[in-house]
């Protein structure tokens, strides 16, 4: 029987499965930006690491301000000298757009989740920049989950199967008892399954065609799918 829930955050709960990389790459192309996607993805790494490297992501900082500061680090490893207006233009425009896409997901998926909270104790488990705290009250979801497992707070990243173990431990419940949802094989269900969690694979468009190919028994392809998958279990 499940008595409690695992949410993933990024890629799940604000992109309907799909790899970020993708939702900001549209951003770029809506911009204007002149590259090519191979060269963005190469930008997009870069930035990724530089948010690693550095305490640039503050607490406080809500979903499009975190953005704006990702966003910026990628034009800066652009192969490109535009002039400071136009890369600020840049900026806003594609923080904008994957601000409001963010939100169009969340609002998606904001009856199932309050469903859910009537229901069952959930948690939240994701890889994020220390910030998430926030970006979940910004978007008026805070209150529903127990508490937040967040890998630059605990220094442990997925697909470590602590960060989950941490998640179940703190729902009070064994792992048995929690169904884990996430949009990555590799770093949510996989690890997720080892610990001994049942586990819903949000499907997407990934980060490379190898994980588009991959598959999994208990695979849905759109968020509001956990309740129907509850209702069978």
């Amino acid at each position: 029987m499940i008595k409690g829930i695992i949410f993933d955050y990024g890629g799940t709960l604000d992109s309907r499965g799909v790899h970020w990389s993708e939702v900001l790459w549209q951003g770029y192309l809506q911009a204007g930006v002149p590259i090519d996607k191979e060269t963005f993805r190469n930008a997009y790494v870069e930035g990724e690491r530089a948010l690693a490297r550095e305490r640039i992501i503050l607490p406080q900082d809500d979903f499009l301000t975190l953005l704006r500061k990702k966003v910026a680090l990628e034009i800066s490893h652009l192969p490109l000298t535009p002039d400071e207006t136009v890369t600020d233009q840049w900026v806003d425009e594609i923080s904008t757009y994957c601000d409001n896409a963010a939100r169009s997901c969340i609002n998606e998926a904001l009856p199932m989740l309050e469903q859910l909270h009537e229901r069952y104790p959930m948690m939240l488990v994701s890889n994020f920049y220390g910030n998430i705290d926030e970006v979940l009250r910004s978007y008026g979801i805070r209150h529903m989950f127990k508490g937040i497992i967040e890998s630059a707070v605990v220094g442990i990243r997925k697909p470590n199967p602590t960060l989950f173990k941490l998640g179940v431990d703190a729902l009070e419940l064994e792992p048995s008892e929690v169904l884990v949802v996430g949009d990555s094989l590799r770093k949510d269900i996989e690890p997720a399954e080892k610990l001994g969690c049942h586990v819903l694979w949000l499907k997407g468009k990934g980060w490379t065609e190898e994980e588009d190919r991959q598959t999994h028994p208990n695979t849905i392809t759109r968020i509001t799918e956990v309740m129907d998958w509850l209702e069978r279990f």
